[in-house]
């Protein structure tokens, strides 16, 4: 049988939840309940579009230019986002995992992020994702293996699907009091700035509304939190079904794009047609800022973990 281009395939199944993982990247291929996708699905035998359902690490989001400087040295990593000059959403989005682990209901999967140009770090990753009661939890651990410390960050990409409609149609809740805004051109760090205030007002979903023709690619912080700790992103429908992700205080920022594309009419099958809520354990560009990057010691590891869950 021929493999697919997204690599090999696992089936999780939990009560009425049923999730399909690709082996390339550790993406989260689909995901249903009770038959409708929470997520927006791709085909097995499709190269994936626009980081749908990826595991990003070492760093998510964007580094300007490809360019820092970590312990004195200046790096410079591929550009992969080259319309805007930046390197995009890490080195192991493309990396091909192998199961290490596997059940009907969890499947875990791991890659070596090799020491190479621009990062001369030896990473382990492993990607869990555990279908449950509450929905599928996944998470992301990095263990640096090589004889230095390495800067890390990591969040997913899922591109969460409320149901019938495009984004245009869904109701959202965004819990955060500031977000970062960026430049026009390379979406790169401004400032912060209160959701109040920034755009008017148009990012404020503090209370839930409808999401319209806002147009949304930004990172968000100062997030309102249970008493677990946990924060939550909702999306719904106008009948009030919809789907939910809700992670703890390792990730305190996340991101959010309505997935619009430069030329809608070229590609109307990309085109709004899922929210990327993306948690996070920096914003864009912290390998240049330093905010909120982890640093891994020799032998150190670090887990950042996230729940998807139908409403």
């Amino acid at each position: 049988m021929t493999r697919p281009l997204s690599g090999t395939q696992y089936e999780l199944t939990f009560g009425e939840y049923r999730a399909t993982i690709a082996s390339v990247g550790a993406t989260l291929r689909s995901l249903t309940f009770q038959g409708r996708d929470l997520v927006v699905p791709f085909d097995a035998d499709t190269v994936r579009p626009a980081y749908r359902g990826a595991a990003l690490a070492p760093w998510p989001n964007r580094i300007g230019g490809g360019a820092y400087r970590f312990d004195g040295v200046l790096q410079q990593v591929p550009l992969t986002e080259p319309e805007r000059g930046n390197a995009l959403h890490g080195l192991a989005s493309w990396l091909d995992f192998g199961a290490i682990e596997q059940t009907p209901s969890r499947v875990t999967l791991a890659a070596t992020i090799v020491a190479q140009p621009g990062y001369p770090h030896r990473i382990e990753v492993e990607v869990v994702y555990e279908l449950r009661e509450s929905g599928l939890y996944s998470a992301i651990t990095g263990a640096n293996s090589g004889p230095d410390a390495a800067p890390w960050g990591t969040g997913p990409h899922p591109y969460l699907v409320a149901g019938d409609g495009h984004v245009d149609d869904w109701s959202l809740l965004l819990p955060a009091d500031e977000v970062l805004e960026v430049t026009p051109d390379t979406l790169l760090p401004l400032g912060l700035a209160s959701v109040d205030t920034a755009n008017e007002g148009a990012w404020d979903f503090r209370e839930a509304r409808t999401i319209g023709d806002v147009f949304i690619d930004h990172a968000f912080t100062s997030l309102t939190r249970d008493a677990s700790g946990n924060a939550s992103v909702e999306v719904r429908t106008a009948d009030g079904q919809g789907v939910a992700i809700t992670w703890d205080a390792v990730c305190p920022w996340v991101q959010v794009h309505t997935a619009d594309q430069p030329q809608p009419e070229l590609h109307p099958e990309l085109h709004r047609v899922g929210l990327a809520v993306e948690p996070m354990t920096c914003p864009p560009d912290a390998f240049n800022s330093g905010t909120d990057l982890i640093v891994l010691a020799p032998g150190e590891s670090h887990t950042a973990g996230w729940t998807i869950s139908a409403l």
